[in-house]
């Protein structure tokens, strides 16, 4: 069953109106007819399930049939705050964390970033990475579209960090996975944690004990070494399952 936004606007008691380019993917891509079933989110809680109930030169109406406020979204709010890695490598990291389930990501510009992008590139990049993003929600029926914020410098990003439930930073020189078990387990629905991810080649010492100063909790991923598109996904992937395990208790 696909899965589309629209806003809060467009639902009514008994119907839903699509427009803009969902109405176009629905219309002249996928070529949906009439009573195909749907899911369309209001981008916050709240999940329709719905049939195509009529299609014009303009719009979709679909009709609800039900409602599901349970939802797919994690309890806890993750913000991925990512090193800008080479090449193509933050479209990978965007799509896979938002189908994991992380609440917004934060490129980051650190001393090791090989990529430096201006006002302007960065912009268009931004623009990018936010259309992947939906299209992975959609993918993965998330109930939003996780934000892809704007380029950040590091000392802003730590002092953003700084005032969540909880900071993480993995870091190839931390040691033993019982500290990084012992603190996920201790994330509770409801709080917020931010991951620090570096780029290419890692983080510079300074930038640890600048994050760590701010009450980062440095952590280990393991005993192997891996990419920095890798290590947000690896940590992600444990995030997701201890919170979702702990809320279905």
């Amino acid at each position: 069953m696909f899965q589309f936004f629209v806003e809060e606007d467009a639902i009514g008691n008994d119907y839903i109106t699509i427009t803009g380019e969902d109405f176009n993917h629905i219309k002249n891509v996928l070529r949906m007819k009439v009573g195909t079933e749907i899911r369309v989110s209001n981008k916050e809680d709240v999940d329709y399930l719905c049939h195509i109930h009529e299609i014009t030169d303009q719009e979709v109406i679909a009709k609800i049939d039900d409602i599901d406020r349970e939802g797919t979204e994690l309890p806890t709010k993750v913000f991925l705050f990512q090193g800008l890695p080479k090449g193509d490598k933050m479209e990978t990291v965007i799509q896979k964390n938002v189908e994991l389930g992380v609440y917004r990501v934060i490129p980051v510009a650190m001393k090791r970033c090989v990529v430096k992008l201006d006002a302007k590139k960065a912009k268009s990049k931004v623009e990018r990475w936010q259309k992947i993003s939906e299209s992975a929600a959609k993918q993965s029926k998330r109930m939003i579209i996780p934000e892809i914020a704007e380029l950040m410098d590091y000392k802003s990003a730590v002092k953003l960090a700084a005032s969540m439930d909880m900071f993480l930073l993995p870091y190839e020189n931390a040691k033993g996975m019982a500290e990084t078990k012992r603190l996920i387990e201790q994330i509770k629905p409801g709080q917020s944690v931010a991951v620090f991810i570096g780029p290419e080649g890692g983080f510079e010492d300074e930038e640890v004990e600048l994050a760590k100063s701010a009450g980062a909790n440095v952590i280990s991923l393991g005993k192997r070494i891996l990419r920095t598109e890798t290590a947000g996904m690896a940590l992600m992937a444990a995030l997701m399952y201890e919170i979702e395990c702990e809320n279905d208790k």
